[in-house]
């Protein structure tokens, strides 16, 4: 067996045993929101990683799969664990009506226009209140399952995370398989030199619009497991500061990696906990914290780790 492929072993057993090493219920719950972020990002590294294009309309596709699932589950009486399955569909749908005219554009532009997407999602859900609920948010959201009492308690935290695990572990393997087909070399192609690309005949935007509509249905997928484990959701948790979160689990993470989402979703999760004991410096110990990883890190922590192991190395 690969050393890389026993480090994946060992990582994925220290996930499983994980309930078990905590002792605070509080941190259980960090590390379910920290998986369902996992995902997140994985579908945001895609887009921007892979494809080099900088979207800032995640937390905007997050909202639509956990308004879209919430909705079906409690005003359609679907079950829950089909809406969780459409929540990303509906995404889809809305990524292709946005992603179509914003990938026309390049660079800065359609990062600004995925922002103004954003922005866009976050407003209809404040204001349409008829079906949203606007600011109040939506509360009694079902979760998985025939609610307690039920073969499998998804009310209990341990429960959720292993289905959060195990759903988060089968979206990185398919990330994984994205990646390492010819669609995923395409998509490296267009990073490196995207008029190279479309110089021999490859359509180009074709394949930016698979990764943005892909990207938007992790977000979606994540959307709607956030939205049954909280059972309430309101429009302030998928504005653009949600967004750029997601890109900064990507960048100090590792961008254009699988295991750097990984890091990098816990990373933007569990820093700002820890550093609740600076009281209303929080905010911006937290942004100095990222600014300088940011700069002394532009490969993330996974690329630094690389790095630190070949000088090592060489050194021996």
């Amino acid at each position: 067996m690969k050393r890389g492929n026993i480090l994946l072993l060992i990582v994925l057993m220290l996930f499983v045993a994980l309930p078990q090493l905590i002792t605070v219920k509080y941190y259980l719950h960090l590390s379910i929101l920290a998986l369902i972020w996992v995902i997140m990002a994985q579908g945001q590294n895609l887009i921007q990683g892979y494809t080099g294009y900088v979207s800032i309309v995640q937390a905007g596709f997050m909202g639509i799969g956990a308004y879209s699932s919430a909705l079906m589950s409690t005003n359609l009486g679907l079950p829950v664990s089909a809406t969780i399955i459409l929540a990303p569909l509906v995404t889809a749908l809305f990524a292709l009506v946005a992603g179509y005219p914003s990938l026309r554009v390049k660079g800065h532009y359609f990062a600004i226009v995925t922002l103004a997407f954003n922005m866009v999602i976050f407003i209809v859900l404040l204001n349409l209140t008829d079906l949203t609920n606007g600011e109040a948010g939506l509360s009694g959201i079902p979760k998985p399952g025939n609610g307690r009492g039920a073969t499998i308690d998804f009310y209990d935290r341990q429960v959720y995370y292993y289905f959060v695990l195990t759903i988060a572990v089968v979206m990185t393997a398919l990330a994984a398989v994205i990646v390492r087909s010819r669609v995923g070399q395409i998509l490296l192609a267009i990073r490196q030199n995207e008029d190279l690309v479309a110089s021999v005949g490859v359509a180009a935007w074709r394949y930016k619009l698979f990764a943005f509509v892909v990207s938007a249905m992790f977000a979606g997928l994540a959307g709607a497991l956030y939205a049954h484990y909280q059972s309430f959701i309101n429009p302030e948790i998928f504005s653009v500061a949600q967004s750029l979160d997601a890109i900064l689990a990507v960048i100090i993470g590792g961008s254009g990696t699988l295991t750097g989402p990984v890091i990098g979703a816990f990373f933007v999760v569990f820093l700002p906990e820890y550093l609740r004991f600076a009281d209303s410096f929080r905010l911006i110990l937290y942004g100095l914290i990222l600014v300088l990883a940011t700069i002394f890190m532009p490969r993330g922590i996974v690329g630094l780790a690389h790095d630190l192991k070949t000088r090592f190395g060489s050194a021996r």
